[in-house]
């Protein structure tokens, strides 16, 4: 399986996950659906499902146009059936979805929405975050509570640290200077803003990230209780 990061609109990525055996793909959050057609049409890839981690317009602004032109079937959370555009598959927390050699374990991350979900394919070590968990931050809360958002942490934090992640916007540069603000003294996190500050000179991406990186580096993660966790949510919503 091979990973490619499609930038969409301003900051966002879109993921397809392509399987090279069948040249078939599945899309993790098309913001928009041009950008994503090109990449298919160069390289003969035939998109078979559209995945969305949650119904925000930046995450699902290109099912439609995607579903009429490759017949692709669109999967999300089963409590999003009614903002989810062209939904066809409902899936539940803990399901485990598999499609010939596509496999992903759907974790519900309320908080960010109240239907968030995130996409582990745990054969790729690979989890695709949406705005649950950024790059050394977290989704503002819209419609959840704290205490959703900081259990949906958690469950992120219980994955093996060695797997990727892939979220759904590049924030991370903005999200470093918030962490160092409150971490000053955190060394993991001090190098790796010298890693971000480096991708980014050379017009390079800083994603994925890693959930040992994150467990280092990121104060959302490094929070251990809801309170600590409460109250830098509200810092940074206002920094």
């Amino acid at each position: 399986m091979k990973i490619q990061m499609i930038p969409c609109l301003q900051d966002n990525y879109s993921y397809l996950i392509i399987d090279e055996k069948s040249n078939v793909a599945c899309v993790v959050d098309p913001s928009e659906a041009d950008p994503i057609i090109e990449y298919l049409e160069n390289n003969k890839i035939k998109l078979k499902f559209i995945l969305n981690t949650h119904h925000h317009y930046d995450h699902v602004g290109g099912n439609k146009k995607l579903k009429e032109k490759y017949g692709a079937r669109v999967i999300g959370y089963k409590r999003d059936r009614e903002r989810i555009p062209e939904i066809d598959i409902l899936l539940n927390d803990q399901e485990i979805w598999i499609n010939e050699n596509f496999e992903a374990k759907v974790i519900y991350t309320p908080g960010h929405t109240l239907g968030h979900v995130c996409f582990y394919f745990y054969k790729e070590e690979s989890v695709f975050t949406g705005d649950t968990l950024f790059s050394l931050g977290c989704g503002r809360i819209f419609e959840g509570t704290y205490p959703q958002m900081f259990d949906s942490l958690m469950k992120l934090k219980e994955l093996p640290q060695n797997t990727k992640v892939y979220c759904g916007h590049e924030y991370t540069k903005k999200n470093s200077d918030f962490c160092l603000t409150y971490d000053t003294k955190n060394q993991n996190l001090i190098t790796k803003i010298y890693d971000i500050d480096a991708k980014l000179k050379g017009g390079l991406p800083t994603i994925p990230s890693t959930i040992k990186d994150e467990l280092e580096c990121n104060i959302f993660l490094r929070s251990n209780n809801l309170e600590t966790f409460s109250k830098l949510r509200d810092l940074k919503d206002n920094f």
